[in-house]
């Protein structure tokens, strides 16, 4: 019960919130080209510069800093939860051993898991709040029309059912992955690069495997991601008529991959790659640095920094 409510893990999670939260504004137009590239399939415009330069030419210069405040809402609670669950699971499964590659996996996904049930509307929101008022080439696109966060919830639930507030959390289930790999791969780097020995990374250590971590964690899991964000929108029709809400979302996700390849080939698969690899790439590294710099010295402030290394 000590691990649960543990000052180290309010500590993680802090850090992670607020390094995560500042990385992501700075590069938050990147993550408006990924979502455009993945949601409005009729749009020409191919690379990340082209789609910047064509989202601001039709709708203004702040226009890829549309629904900036409820992504920054959501993303603040999601990495709380997931760096508070991460390190409480942690500190309760190792009891001050070392880790391995394996439990940060299997921690990771349970921290994952958490994480999607509980934040999935604010991030089924947020899909809605970022694509409002934008200029789809896509026809069948229908408007909506939110004044914010809480409006969106109260429409949503109202038109829709509370169930729609946990669309495309099947997928998520799925994507718990995308973490627990890019942890797993960050944690035993950190480890390769200590060879036993408890100090602090550098900045640039921290930031390079932060950065190969997350490279491969996204692109290993972005058809999912896909589909994910296309779900959240909530403009799929699903005529499923199975009755099982598990083999129901299975189908879903099958149709939408299938019809996906069949438009645009294998490649179609990852459309927006370019950018969402450009965005969180840079994000996770950054968020990685700002977390280990905002911990480590809210860890010495404290004189707890080398039970800290340690137990890394």
């Amino acid at each position: 019960m000590n691990e649960v409510f543990s000052y180290e893990s309010l500590v993680h999670a802090v850090s992670g919130a607020v390094g995560s939260v500042t990385a992501m504004t700075v590069f938050f137009p990147l993550d408006t080209a990924r979502l455009r590239l993945q949601v409005d399939e009729n749009r020409k415009a191919k690379s990340t510069p082209a789609i910047l330069a064509e989202i601001v030419k039709e709708e203004g210069l702040l226009a890829p800093y549309r629904g900036w405040f409820p992504v920054i809402c959501s993303l603040c609670c999601s990495n709380f939860v997931y760096f508070y669950c991460f390190h409480c699971l942690k500190a309760s499964w190792l009891k001050g051993k070392q880790s391995a590659p394996s439990t940060d996996l299997i921690i990771g996904i349970a921290a994952g898991v958490v994480n999607v049930l509980v934040t999935t509307p604010l991030w089924v929101v947020n899909t809605r709040l970022k694509l409002q008022g934008s200029k789809f080439h896509n026809e069948d696109i229908r408007p909506t029309n939110y004044s914010g966060i809480l409006d969106a919830f109260v429409q949503i639930i109202r038109d829709e059912g509370v169930a729609a507030l946990w669309n495309g959390t099947f997928p998520s289930l799925l994507l718990v992955l995308n973490p627990a790999i890019q942890f797993m791969i960050y944690e035993g780097l950190k480890r390769q690069l200590r060879r036993g020995i408890p100090r602090e990374l550098s900045s640039l250590e921290v930031f390079v495997i932060g950065a190969i971590a997350k490279a491969i964690a996204t692109t290993v899991t972005y058809p999912l991601q896909t589909i994910q964000s296309i779900l959240r929108f909530g403009q799929y029709n699903n005529t499923s008529t199975e009755k099982s809400k598990l083999l129901s979302s299975l189908r879903t996700i099958k149709c939408l991959l299938v019809n996906r390849v069949r438009k645009y080939g294998m490649l179609g698969l990852f459309k927006g790659l370019e950018a969402k690899l450009l965005q969180t790439v840079l994000t996770a590294a950054l968020m990685f640095l700002l977390y280990e710099k905002i911990a480590s010295c809210t860890f010495r402030v404290m004189r707890l920094s080398n039970n800290h290394y340690k137990r890394r």
